[in-house]
């Protein structure tokens, strides 16, 4: 078991949505030190806040994870022994600028890796996407469901995971990749690529319709952000998981039109619904199967949807 006091962390992507609460979460362990490397694409800074008024001395620094020169140098100079790496740029980037959301995913990982090969970093956590699986062949999906990605994004996820595992076979390095189902909750992006739970409840807010796309039979794995980044730290903890990928997920599934129900009750809107075309390289099922998970931590509470959905209702409103 590994533990964070006296350690440097990195976090890669750290002023973003899950990597936010996730350095909320890597505060409360009190390591040494905690620095987060973000370009802010679609991070804000102020997702920061929560965590510097537990761990003060917080170093942000404003930087292009793919600029590997910079980075590695700020490991050297940090002298940083373990990374979270959550550096990305969202999925709806795919439809504006496929190669370089491909290319963001592969170049940071490569990266990190370099640097673990180097022994400038002793330790790297991963952080990949269940889009890398495409549709579900078969539910629930284990870590050994096959990589089929619908889009750019997840093909540059699914391509960073393979290019881990040839470097776990070639220099047997430490390496734990965790691949999260659908997170969703405070400070996830409302604005360019916002997904479905922020447009939607932003849409009631402004007095307009909800949006459904497609048919709403298209089912995903929703799991409440704070949740997610808890079991990455106690994850992160567990050395003897190095070489190997586990899903981060409920181990249930909900329609699209279901979850938008479940968003209009908890916002009081009675209103029209609207439907509109399918979106192009959709995914159709998810649904993790969360064993390993288990075997690992054991049966760890997690958040109701209806209770994580309510207390993220009341965040957009008061975050219009």
């Amino acid at each position: 078991m590994i533990e964070y006091s006296g350690k440097q962390i990195l976090v890669a992507g750290g002023a973003g949505f899950i990597g936010s609460h996730l350095i909320d979460a890597l505060a409360r362990e009190q390591p040494a030190g905690i620095c987060v490397v973000d370009n802010l694409f679609l991070g804000r800074e102020e997702n920061l806040g929560a965590a510097r008024a537990v761990f003060p001395e917080l170093a942000f620094h404003r930087l292009d994870a793919t600029d590997g020169a910079a980075l590695r140098a700020l490991l050297r100079r940090r002298r940083i022994e373990m990374v979270f790496n959550l550096a990305t740029k969202a999925l709806g980037h795919s439809f504006a600028d496929p190669l370089d959301a491909f290319h963001v995913n592969v170049a940071i990982a490569g990266h990190l890796l370099e640097a673990l090969r180097s022994g400038e970093i002793a330790r790297l956590v991963h952080f990949s996407s269940s889009e890398a699986y495409g549709t579900a062949l078969q539910v629930p999906m284990s870590e050994s469901h096959p990589l089929r990605p619908n889009t750019a994004y997840a093909a540059g996820k699914a391509a960073a995971d393979l290019m881990i595992r040839a470097y776990q076979e070639s220099f047997d390095m430490r390496v734990l990749t965790l691949r999260p189902f659908n997170n969703y909750g405070p400070r996830q992006n409302a604005g360019l690529y916002a997904g479905v739970v922020p447009l939607t409840m932003n849409r009631i807010i402004r007095g307009e319709p909800p949006v459904i796309c497609g048919s709403g039979a298209q089912t995903r794995d929703f799991s409440f952000v704070r949740d997610t980044a808890r079991l990455a730290v106690e994850l992160g903890k567990h050395d003897e998981l190095d070489g190997a990928v586990v899903n981060l997920g409920s181990g249930s599934e909900i329609a699209i039109r279901d979850l938008v129900e479940k968003i209009c009750l908890v916002s009081r809107y009675a209103g029209e619904v609207r439907n509109t075309p399918p979106r192009p390289g959709d995914v159709l099922r998810h649904c993790a199967d969360v064993s390993v998970l288990r075997q690992v931590l054991g049966l760890i509470p997690l958040s109701p949807l209806e209770q994580g959905l309510a207390e993220t209702w009341e965040w957009y409103r008061a975050h219009p």
